[in-house]
């Protein structure tokens, strides 16, 4: 039997609903959380573009093939019954850190603008992909892909792909997108909070708020989360833990999720759009069960090899 896809969209337009009936504010609200607003299209063209202008201008060595990278898919128990958490571990070393890729729903950066991860991930090619940071919810932090700025909006701890394949926590606030690509910073992600740093759990991660928009749950409490996180350079762990579904997965806080990282042997590690966005994806097979359901939701963009 198939299911009906649901998409944070699609809860919003329900609450904009609401808000028309009362005498709300619903075109505000239909322009801000539901209409697309697309600012870069055909964005795989602009990475090719950029990338040919980085090549033609570099002094290029020799010309050698590439090692591919490795990429382990585990499944993460623990718990039994109501309390029982159930999650996935993809173990994945790269030759280097342009092998850790991101991607855009419709190839389009903007806000709104939402695909099924297995769908961004089968129109690049992806092995492996798990959901992003869904940057098209908010308007505000740095926002840079495969090397290339689209946003510069320091809001919050942010976290940073630099080119030496190391993963860094950073204070947004405190820089520029600009100036972190002109140090070599290949990906940034919005979201957080940071949870590991130096090999430590970082305090106070069970209060911290990133989205309080309309229709967004909380991310405290137990909840499916994703995240990524770096054992060494270039070598990374993309984990997605499935919860909202007792007897399979309740989900896990913020902290028993740092600490899962930390026990994973993570130094750095970062939490990315969770809930229903918790998604993981592997030749091309869903490998979670988002909300004990099967079904994923819309989101905006994938990290993927």
């Amino acid at each position: 039997m198939s299911h009906p896809r649901l998409s944070r969209r699609g809860v919003l337009i329900g609450g904009v609903a609401a808000l028309a009936a009362v005498g709300g504010g619903s075109s505000w609200a239909l322009d801000r959380f539901v209409i697309d607003h697309p600012q870069v299209s055909n964005v795989s063209d602009l990475e090719a573009q950029a990338s040919s202008t980085a090549t033609s201008t570099a002094t290029r060595a020799p010309s050698v093939a590439a090692d591919e990278p490795t990429i382990a898919v585990t499944t993460w128990t623990q718990g039994s019954g109501t309390d029982k958490v159930t999650g996935y571990v993809a173990d994945v070393t790269t030759p280097d850190a342009s092998f850790l890729r991101t991607a855009f729903a419709e190839d389009t950066f903007g806000t709104n603008i939402v695909a099924d991860p297995s769908v961004i991930a089968a129109q690049v090619g992806a092995t492996l992909a798990i959901n992003g940071d869904y940057y098209g919810f908010r308007d505000e932090g740095i926002v840079i892909r495969n090397g290339i700025a689209y946003r510069d909006a320091g809001a919050r701890t942010g976290l940073a792909l630099h080119g030496d394949g190391k993963l860094a926590l950073y204070d947004e606030t405190s820089t520029s997108a600009q100036a972190l690509v002109d140090r070599g910073v290949w990906q940034t992600w919005s979201f957080g909070p940071g949870l590991v740093d130096g090999g430590v759990v970082q305090s106070g991660i069970n209060d911290v708020e990133v989205d309080t928009n309309v229709g967004n749950h909380s991310i405290q409490g137990t909840q499916p989360r994703t995240g990524i996180g770096m054992i060494s350079p270039n070598h990374y762990l993309l984990v997605v833990v499935d919860g909202r579904a007792s007897g399979y997965s309740r989900g896990v806080t913020m902290s028993e999720f740092a600490e899962m990282f930390a026990g994973l042997g993570a130094q750095v590690a970062y939490n990315l759009d969770g809930g229903g966005s918790s998604t993981m994806v592997y030749r091309d097979a869903l490998v979670n069960n988002p909300l004990g359901k099967g079904r994923e939701r819309g989101t905006s963009d994938i990290i993927w090899l």
